[in-house]
């Protein structure tokens, strides 16, 4: 057991931070004395959320997966708290379809936003971690321990993001700065929420309690935090799950490819709010990009 490193008076820097899991989790650090800035698309969602937060939070408009727009949120948060202590790696987007009827573009954008994009991030921060000798929170998914039919692209990169993040682990504890990964199955955020109406039976977990995990993983400097207890069983068997995924998800494949199929084109966009904002981004800086 770790021990523990309250979070009061620590620079938390948040990605995905205008809503859902990462808005929750700062204002839980905040609320705990932690001073955190927001990264997101959202300006009027992030300052929503930093007033929530108090007079110790900032926000920065920032898509991840832009170096030049890293460099000015990495700059401005030096500026305004003088360091970083804890980096959280948490934007994403996600999209369901079968490779067969997905957009190219809006497929590769959902790896590029939550792998190359949590690469970034944390290529940008770590001078200042390094220099506090902080703590780096990679958040991936229950997606990165088993395979995930019909969001292929998701599962791809949340698995991209577990093996970088457990192997620059290593990289980052020579100059003693921890790492760890965030496993979180179906919770009720925007995103959660958008998946689930795709998915019958999905069952959405509490947001509340899951942040709370996430609080405690950081404040441990844990390897591994698991936002449901249950993902923690899994990690021991993961071997098996290709097998029985394989056969007990035929079916339900086919049946979402053909409801894929009859909704056309847009059922390829990336989901809920922050999938849209990331698609309106996208598009104000290139004109050209469909998807």
């Amino acid at each position: 057991m770790r021990s523990s490193q309250p979070v009061g008076g620590k620079v938390v820097v948040i990605t995905g931070a205008a809503r859902g899991l990462g808005a929750a989790l700062a204002e839980q650090l905040a609320a705990r004395g932690a001073r955190v800035a927001l990264l997101g698309l959202e300006p009027d969602e992030l300052a929503v959320v930093a007033a929530r937060c108090g007079r110790n939070a900032a926000w920065f408009e920032c898509d991840v997966t832009d170096p030049e727009q890293l460099a000015a949120a990495v700059a401005g948060v030096e500026k305004r708290f003088r360091g970083v202590d804890v980096l959280v790696a948490n934007a994403g987007i996600a999209m369901g379809s079968p490779l067969l009827l997905a957009e190219p573009a809006a497929y590769e954008r959902v790896i590029e936003v939550n792998l190359l994009g949590s690469i970034r991030t944390l290529r940008a921060f770590l001078p200042l971690l390094i220099r506090s000798q902080g703590y780096y929170l990679q958040i991936a998914s229950l997606a990165a321990l088993s395979p995930t039919p019909m969001i292929t692209s998701y599962g791809a990169s949340k698995a991209g993001v577990e093996a970088f993040a457990l192997g620059v682990r290593t990289e980052l504890a020579v100059h003693g700065v921890g790492g760890g990964v965030a496993y979180l199955s179906f919770t009720d955020t925007d995103m959660g929420r958008s998946a689930s109406r795709s998915s019958s039976g999905v069952r959405l977990h509490d947001l509340d309690r899951a942040v709370n995990r996430l609080v405690q993983g950081i404040e441990r400097r844990a390897p591994y935090v698991y936002g449901q207890a249950f993902i923690r069983l899994l990690r021991p068997v993961r071997g098996l799950l290709p097998g029985v995924v394989h056969r007990v998800a035929r079916g339900p494949a086919s049946r979402f490819e053909a409801a894929v199929a009859q909704a056309g084109p847009q059922a390829s966009s990336p989901i809920g709010p922050g999938g849209r904002a990331d698609t309106k981004a996208r598009k104000f800086r290139d004109p050209e990009t469909t998807g």
